[in-house]
């Protein structure tokens, strides 16, 4: 278990946990109160540091090691019945975005979302989950595909960004974006956006166009990241703390801006602390998401999609 800097007295409980139980097995000595007085107060100091985590704080639970990515999520709703489908039919196929059909329960879905690896080597795979403009229109083809038979499209956002690097603009990385974010707005058919992750920049928001946004609990959603807000504002990342503040990226911000639909409850301290809970979670919401959503007709739905995002922000006339 890998402990982020404000957790850190709930790892000095956990070893005292693990050394009372190791000093029960070793000595057979009675031990069980002793553990579940030390379990007790693991419990109670998870609601003490959880109960009230800033939004720098939300950011870093946000990128945990631990917490569970895209395939992690495809793979345990659908119980292994998802096949991903791969390539944009231009260029190639980007590890960074990855798109597929799965079931949840009787109901097909295609799945859409950015992969970033739990490892070295798979990171540097799947680019860090930062897609180029082909994982872009590898996305939007899932999404034409999807919509030519009817079915519903569910994207889960969990990226950095999108590729910054020279390649990635000569290939039109911007017009790949805007071009998914314009045609989303048109696509016939039932679309659920959930930030499972980081939702950063234009890489989040080229798949992010939808009838329902969601967010889980510890997860980001802005324009910049707060590192990259701080190197701009303050030539320094050491004032990332106060951008994160800043820029208002948590899910209660975004809930209160009307810029999202739903903050999804997360186990206490994090998905990666109960990742079959938050399996079970998830796919209840999006099944009664999509039920809810089914009820509608398409010209109903895609009005309300586009009245949504045309109505975000403040402006005067």
């Amino acid at each position: 278990m890998e402990y982020l800097d404000f957790e850190l007295p709930l790892k000095d409980l956990n070893e005292q946990l693990e050394n009372c139980k190791k000093l029960g097995n070793d000595g057979k000595i009675d031990v069980k109160d002793t553990i579940k007085e030390i379990k007790i107060k693991i419990q109670l100091k998870k609601k003490e540091i959880y109960s009230s985590i800033n939004a720098w704080q939300r950011v870093q639970l946000s990128r945990h090691p631990s917490r569970p990515y895209t395939l992690d999520y495809l793979n345990n709703m659908t119980g292994g019945r998802f096949l991903e489908l791969h390539g944009d039919r231009n260029i190639s196929d980007d590890k960074a975005m990855i798109g597929g059909l799965g079931k949840l329960d009787n109901q097909t879905f295609m799945f859409i979302g950015q992969q970033k690896g739990n490892n070295i080597k798979s990171r540097q795979y799947r680019n860090f989950g930062m897609a180029n403009p082909e994982g872009y229109r590898k996305a939007l083809r899932l999404m034409k595909l999807a919509e030519k038979f009817s079915l519903p499209i569910v994207a889960l956002i969990d990226t950095p960004g999108a590729y910054p690097g020279i390649e990635a603009e000569e290939k039109g990385q911007a017009e790949a974006i805007a071009r998914n974010l314009y045609e989303m707005f048109k696509i016939k058919t039932q679309i659920i956006v959930v930030v499972i992750g980081e939702g950063a920049s234009g890489g989040a928001l080229g798949i992010g166009v939808g009838d329902k946004i969601m967010m889980l609990e510890n997860t980001w959603y802005s324009v910049i990241s707060p590192e990259s807000c701080s190197s701009i504002l303050w030539r320094s990342w050491d004032h990332k703390e106060k951008a994160a503040e800043a820029l208002k990226l948590t899910p209660e911000d975004m809930k209160k801006n009307k810029l999202i639909d739903k903050i999804i409850k997360e186990p206490l301290g994090g998905a990666h602390q109960n990742p079959q809970k938050i399996y079970t979670t998830l796919k209840k919401v999006i099944l009664n998401t999509f039920f809810t959503l089914k009820k509608q007709s398409i010209s109903k739905l895609l009005e309300n999609r586009m009245s949504r995002f045309t109505e975000m922000g403040v402006y005067n006339e």
